[in-house]
């Protein structure tokens, strides 16, 4: 079985938030920002939430403000920002540090699957995001330049598997 669902993050009321719920599904992780240029993402990460609803699959935002201070609120904050602002319906979970010493579990597990450009596996801005299968296996990593909607087709596939 995969590491992957041994990960139990705590979700932005401080509970564990048990990846072992995710056997089977096809899984997104992202991490946040609500100040970021990117910011407008959560847009289109809702619309792939909507597309799939019903299905398989589980988008997941993880907030953290390692990259220019661009989420500096609470995890409550957070969720507020992206349900206001965005309709956001899919999980934003507790804020945590993506690289470094304290970078959180899952993504010293996602880096440690899949590196970035060059090899690199440090998390270089806001709005990564890592496909992982029906099974727990890491597949692909997009860099924040990467339109959600583009991730639809991978996501097709794995769907099929």
């Amino acid at each position: 079985m995969s590491k992957f669902y041994e990960l139990a993050p705590l979700n932005n009321k401080g509970e564990p938030f048990p990846f072992s719920e995710l056997k089977g599904k096809v899984v997104v992780i992202v991490n946040v920002a609500s100040k970021c240029g990117f910011t407008p993402q959560y847009k289109e990460l809702e619309a792939l939430n909507k597309q799939y609803e019903g299905k398989d699959v589980q988008i997941l935002g993880f907030p953290c403000n390692q990259f220019g201070g661009q989420e500096p609120g609470s995890s409550e904050e957070i969720a507020s920002f992206c349900q206001l602002n965005f309709g956001v319906t899919f999980p934003v979970l507790q804020k945590i540090e993506v690289n470094g010493d304290n970078a959180d579990p899952v993504y010293k597990y996602l880096k440690s699957q899949k590196s970035g450009l060059l090899g690199l596996t440090r998390i270089k801005w806001n709005f990564e995001k890592f496909l992982i299968d029906k099974k727990g296996n890491v597949i692909e990593r997009y860099s924040s330049v990467t339109s959600p909607a583009k991730l639809s087709t991978k996501i097709d596939e794995l769907l099929k598997q």
